[in-house]
């Protein structure tokens, strides 16, 4: 589910050039369900080779990121490690909700109404070991590093671009904002277009300062959890029912300390919370992140690729060979980049 707080946070769009020659940290996690939602046939099956494997976040991986090289951006992927026991609540609901979007799916299929059957689709990704173990594969194999984080890979990110190691972290979630991000990017791993009803629309990367945004809602990097924590996060989903964004802020303003806002929030709160906000403030606060990373960009390693691809999931092999050139100028021009610094 994640932070809700989309239409509060100030945002603007960027041109793909700005990033160039800039590293950005990427939450890999949310990056791949991504792709699994998204990368899908109209009648909302997942792309999938002979043997019934879903391939759809290895295309994801491998034809998007061709074009975000191509633009001189330098991602490095960061993967979750062990979930916080607070987020095991969330993951059962999510479950909950995946087994009745199946269902759903399912009767859709029976009437054959294909724009249902893609909607119940999407809802029902899942994310498996192998998934996680092919990606990381395929991104060591196109010369990209990965960072395998202790905890939350979205906290890890934040934590590599609050020590200057990334310019952004790139997720489509804001919790990376509550981590301490300094910079947050969104869309810039969408489809360039998206369809709509009469036609197609633009999609364009977006930037999210974090000090620009505590500015505007007059909240400190403390407040600004206290906020997530009152509206919901994947640690406490729902938050405190009957209090969104703009009625939270209006709280934290008024009592400004945390006991005081929580007290408050629980009288106003049309179920009693089940939670101790504080555990949440100090996942956020205290989760840990590891400094053992290194940052390294190598050279394509072409066949490694076509093995991951084509000899074992079936991608159509002159199609890969036509977007590895692609990929291999792409990084040639990544070089030429990085020396025409010193001169």
């Amino acid at each position: 589910m994640g932070l809700q707080i989309g239409e509060l946070v100030p945002r603007k769009e960027i041109k793909f050039d700005f990033l160039r020659g800039k590293v950005v940290a990427i939450d890999a996690y949310n990056i791949l369900y991504q792709f699994l939602t998204t990368i899908r046939q109209v009648d909302g099956t997942p792309l999938m080779d002979s043997k019934g494997r879903i391939t759809s976040h290895l295309s994801g991986l491998f034809y998007r990121f061709i074009n975000l090289l191509k633009e001189g951006i330098k991602p490095v992927f960061v993967f979750d490690g062990q979930v916080p026991k607070l987020k095991h609540a969330e993951m059962s609901a999510r479950e909950a909700r995946k087994k009745e979007a199946e269902e759903k799916y399912e009767q859709a299929k029976k009437r054959k109404e294909e724009a249902d059957m893609l909607k119940f689709a999407k809802r029902t990704t899942k994310l498996n070991k192998e998934n996680v173990e092919e990606s990381k594969k395929l991104v060591q194999a196109m010369g990209m590093p990965f960072v395998q984080a202790p905890s939350e890979g979205e906290a890890q990110a934040a934590f590599m671009t609050k020590e200057k190691d990334a310019f952004a972290t790139i997720s489509q979630d804001f919790d990376a904002l509550l981590f301490g991000s300094p910079k947050l990017i969104q869309n810039l791993t969408l489809a360039r277009k998206r369809k709509l009803a009469l036609g197609y629309t633009e999609i364009r990367p977006e930037l999210i300062e974090l000090d620009k945004t505590l500015n505007t809602l007059k909240l400190t990097q403390d407040q600004l959890i206290i906020l997530g924590v009152l509206i919901g996060t994947d640690y406490n989903p729902g938050g405190y029912k009957g209090i969104g964004p703009k009625k939270a802020i209006e709280l934290i303003h008024k009592y400004k300390e945390a006991k005081k806002i929580f007290a408050e929030a629980k009288e106003l709160a049309k179920e009693k919370p089940e939670f101790d906000p504080f555990e949440i403030i100090d996942v956020f606060k205290k989760i840990p992140v590891t400094k053992d990373y290194k940052i390294e960009f190598t050279n394509v390693n072409k066949q490694e690729i076509k093995k991951i691809l084509c000899k074992e999931h079936d991608f159509n092999e002159q199609r890969v060979s036509n977007a590895l050139e692609r990929l291999e100028k792409a990084k040639e021009k990544q070089k030429q980049q990085a020396l025409e610094r010193w001169f």
